[in-house]
């Protein structure tokens, strides 16, 4: 026979439920209010995406957004329906463990400690400890309560105040064990020169109609006309006359989210970006914490894949309700000191006052944050005067005028329209879906499963006419905020995974931007969004060896950014359309499982 032991719930959040995170329902399954709903609050209760009794039964740990509690179970009467919102103030004895957040937690085999990790650091908590501490410390306010009644009342006002001023309470918080697990960085070893080719370098408007370019192990040497430095002896050379190179590009609001939980070695998605020439990627939301590794994976040479970077899970309005700037560095430091992401996410976390909490403690602590554009124009706006350097998706406005404009270019706020799942209209995607033969892209079939690519090219819910979509509306604007001089950022919103990144692209130019300002947009501009123009986004020396090798020239026509022949990430060189490394060793991709010859000649097997 089944028993519900009891229900839970935490702090009550701004909007609706968790949308990203784990076991959500049909309850909590929209950002976004329903049309009815949308002008009243609905501040729901969070509910445990994870509940786990304890072995001796007597207790239950809840995960609740990203901390982590306890509570006792009742034995008798009806399940009782119990609120974590203030652990102390609970209906049964509870307790909340985690300061910062927490993941994975687990009970200990004796009930007596609770187990978690965030980050490479795993936690301890030892409950009778907890409990021990707990009571010393209420002795020692019963004894300076005591203290204080004995006082005589010739005390100064003043005194007074100062002694009535309210300490903090300490806080038992559970032991740490900093795991350290070292591997080497994939730098390739060699020296290569690409000989007698157009090099766009993306800085300033120089293009090298006959350059060449030094690479020495993953870093660039040399660039500059053909001939016009000395190649040094045992080079490896690549004719690439006739060809147009310009710098890897940079996605700079990337979702390639693989099936969360059980990490894998190989990921299609991180395969079909690289092929297509994203050298660079940042995710804005990942949904999860598996991407850490993942980044790690791909710096360490074990997978394919571009430069990953991301905010980790979202800084989200379901997840958290900042109640001071002290609240807000202890959740941001789940990212500086543990996640280790250098940018974080602020989802519209609450109102303004919160969401400056959120950008002062972010400068305190060195994160770089983006924010979530929402469909506010007025909300994008405060986030503009606060000082937030990023906004992901379009304004939701159209015409913008100057002062818009201007406000954007001169904050230097880095905007990323994602005009694939446009504000206001049909998304730019279905004007590229049902004008091209996507699902006859052998490239695309090639680096994407069957079931992906069929049920996004197959059929699709609706069609436009060309005046019904408005992602060239918004691209008017993105070409007024480059040429005011701000900066900008193609993200593909991991839409259609590699090809998206172009379809972005060249939806991004499609409002007046000239070619070579989409190619800034795609590359200099776009690592400058991120923090990473001092590595990656130009040509030069001293910059990392991203760079694309095209065939025909995407100055003439936009549309040959697709035309890849080769791709070079950190110095590697790789074949565009298998993957295939060509130096400094040659070495054929491992084949994707899709693409594996079934078994033959097995007993048991009948052929």
């Amino acid at each position: 026979d089944e028993k519900q032991h009891l229900k839970l719930t935490g702090i009550s959040t701004f909007g609706s439920g968790d949308v990203f995170g784990e076991g959500h329902d049909a309850n909590t399954s929209s950002i976004l209010p329903s049309v009815e709903d949308g002008w009243r609050e609905n501040n729901t209760a969070s509910r445990p995406s994870e509940i786990r009794i304890s072995p001796d039964a007597t207790h239950a740990l809840a995960k609740i957004n990203n901390d982590i509690y306890t509570v006792l179970i009742p034995r008798y009467g009806k399940t009782p329906e119990i609120s974590l919102a203030d652990a102390d103030k609970a209906k049964f004895p509870a307790k909340k463990l985690t300061i910062m957040g927490g993941e994975f937690p687990a009970w200990s085999y004796d009930s007596k400690n609770v187990h978690w990790s965030l980050g490479s650091s795993h936690f301890r908590y030892d409950l009778d400890a907890s409990t021990r501490f707990s009571d010393s410390l209420a002795l020692v306010k019963k004894a300076e309560k005591e203290l204080k009644d004995k006082e005589t009342k010739t005390d100064s006002i003043a005194d007074n105040k100062d002694k009535d001023e309210k300490k903090k309470d300490e806080l038992f918080k559970a032991e740490e064990f900093k795991i350290n697990v070292s591997y080497k960085r994939d730098i390739p070893q060699g020296t290569l020169v690409l000989k007698a080719g157009r090099i766009l370098t993306m800085n300033g408007t120089e293009v090298i109609e006959n350059g060449d370019i030094l690479i020495v192990n993953n870093r660039i040497k040399e660039v500059g006309a053909s001939g016009s430095f000395s190649i040094p002896s045992g080079a490896k050379i690549i004719d690439v006359s006739g060809k147009t190179i310009t710098p890897g590009f940079i996605d700079t609001h990337a979702h390639m989210w693989p099936n969360w939980g059980v990490h894998k070695n190989q990921i299609w998605m991180y395969s079909a970006n690289l092929a297509y020439g994203v050298t660079t990627t940042r995710d804005p939301q990942t949904g999860s914490t598996d991407v850490l590794t993942y980044a790690d994976m791909v710096d360490a040479g074990m997978m394919h894949g571009p430069r990953v970077y991301s905010t980790g899970p979202g800084v989200g309005f379901w997840a958290y309700k900042i109640e001071s700037l002290d609240h807000a560095k202890d959740v941001l430091k789940q990212y500086s000191d543990y996640y280790n992401t250098k940018t974080i996410k602020m989802y519209v976390v609450g109102n303004r006052q919160q969401r400056q909490w959120i950008i002062m403690a972010a400068k305190e602590l060195k994160l770089m944050p983006t924010t979530e554009g929402s469909l506010d124009f007025k909300l994008n706006m405060t986030e503009i005067m606060d000082g937030y350097p990023g906004h992901e998706h379009s304004y939701p406005i159209y015409p913008i005028y100057n002062d818009v404009i201007e406000s954007a270019a001169k904050s230097q706020i880095a905007v990323t329209p994602t005009l694939l799942v446009s504000y206001g209209g049909p998304w730019a995607e279905n004007y590229y879906y049902s004008r091209e033969k996507v699902y006859d892209d052998k490239k695309l079939q090639y680096f994407t499963p069957y079931e992906e690519l069929a049920q996004k090219s197959r059929r699709r819910p609706g069609w436009f006419m060309d005046e019904e979509h408005v992602f060239k509306k918004h691209a008017e604007f993105m070409n007024d905020l480059v040429v005011a001089g701000g900066i900008a950022g193609v993200g593909s919103h991991g839409q259609l995974q590699g090809l998206g990144f172009h379809w972005e692209l060249w939806s991004v130019a499609s409002g007046g931007m000239d070619n070579y300002n989409a190619l800034k947009v795609a590359t200099i501009l776009g690592a400058k969004a991120i923090g990473l123009d001092g590595d990656i986004g130009t040509i030069e020396n001293g910059k990392l060896a991203d760079l694309l090798i095209m065939n025909e020239n995407p100055l003439q026509n936009l549309r040959n950014t697709n035309t890849l022949n080769m791709v070079i990430k950190n110095g590697t060189v790789f074949k565009a359309d298998s993957l295939d490394e060509v130096w400094p060793i040659e070495k054929k991709a491992e084949k994707f499982n899709w693409q594996t010859v079934k078994p033959t000649g097995l007993p048991g097997i009948k052929n």
